[in-house]
């Protein structure tokens, strides 16, 4: 079964038309994590900062919905991934995110960007908060980063509709029963991929710097997957190509990483690896960075995964935690 998508369906999953131009290009996609693929690298290597800029400016500011004239995918989609923040926001919320709303783009030049789905008001307004200290050039990788979290689940719904709407994929209703192993297979990997009711990532992270006995914030974190099935990493793969960026993120005040993956139910099982640069927080640490790598199996997709970091400038331990 191929998916194949238009370039205004694409154009929904993400505002920057040489994204969209480039992903109906490549359409068919066989499976999601090949459409899932092709977009990250879209946006990463091939869209540049005006296509970036694009795709913000499609977004209505944070706190506040689309206008009420606008209809289809996207506006759905945006009241959707809100909703959790405006049913959080009392008056007085949504008053402070319109008017930090309006510093941060009076300093940045563009809108403040989050992967909102599952967060409070409050949460959207710490972080927004958070970010408006950082420097431009930062804070615009950030919110590229945080656009691509919000295509990612973008896709995954564009996948779950299709699933249901068997002429997207150009062979013929009658060919596609209800109970086809092709549907039953990419519908329960869509399912996986598609937003949950977490509220929550299911991997997550925190720092504590255990020589002041305070929260460590400001640690760039990187989350990243292994990507070859038939074969495990080893000691001797730390720079190879295979492993697959999934997220980044900074921590906060409570040494508390951002979102660095989607919220979904079920995480894919495999070999994951969380890197924090503790160089720019110990600058004379022994440590220039730390990496820990993680399996999670088959039979714990749907657990949740907090793997914090206790660090000092000459040592750090690790554990599995709630």
């Amino acid at each position: 079964m191929a998916f194949q998508f238009e370039e205004r369906e694409l154009l929904a999953c993400c505002g920057s038309t040489r994204f969209a131009r480039e992903m109906a290009r490549l359409s068919p996609f066989a499976t999601y994590d090949q459409a899932l693929e092709m977009a990250r690298d879209i946006w990463l290597n091939n869209v540049d900062t005006n296509g970036w800029l694009e795709a913000f400016s499609a977004h209505p500011q944070i706190g506040e919905t689309p206008a009420n004239q606008e209809s289809g995918m996207h506006a759905q989609w945006c009241k959707g991934e809100q909703s959790m923040a405006m049913a959080t926001a009392t008056a007085s919320n949504l008053q402070e995110l319109h008017e930090w709303n309006i510093r941060y783009k009076q300093k940045f030049g563009f809108i403040f960007i989050i992967c909102a789905s599952g967060r409070t008001s409050n949460e959207v307004l710490v972080e927004l908060k958070r970010r408006y200290v950082n420097r431009p050039i930062v804070e615009l990788e950030i919110a590229a980063l945080e656009q691509l979290k919000i295509t990612e689940l973008r896709l995954a719904k564009l996948f779950k509709s299709t699933e249901v709407s068997p002429f997207h994929s150009g062979e013929h209703s009658e060919n596609l029963k209800p109970k086809d192993e092709r549907l039953n297979k990419i519908g329960a990997h869509i399912t996986a991929a598609a937003p949950s009711t977490r509220t929550r990532p299911p991997i997550t992270t925190h720092i504590l710097d255990v020589s002041r006995g305070s929260p460590a914030s400001g640690v760039e974190v990187v989350l990243q997957k292994w990507n070859r099935l038939e074969k495990e990493p080893s000691f001797d793969s730390a720079g190879s190509g295979d492993w697959i960026f999934q997220g980044s993120s900074v921590t906060d005040t409570d040494g508390r990483s951002g979102q660095l993956m989607p919220i979904v139910d079920h995480v894919s099982p495999g070999i994951y690896r969380i890197s924090f640069n503790t160089r720019k927080y110990f600058p004379g640490g022994f440590y220039p960075y730390v990496s820990i790598v993680f399996k999670i199996k088959e039979d714990q997709t749907s657990q949740h995964f907090h793997v914090p970091l206790l660090l000092s400038p000459f040592s750090f331990t690790t554990y599995r935690g709630s």
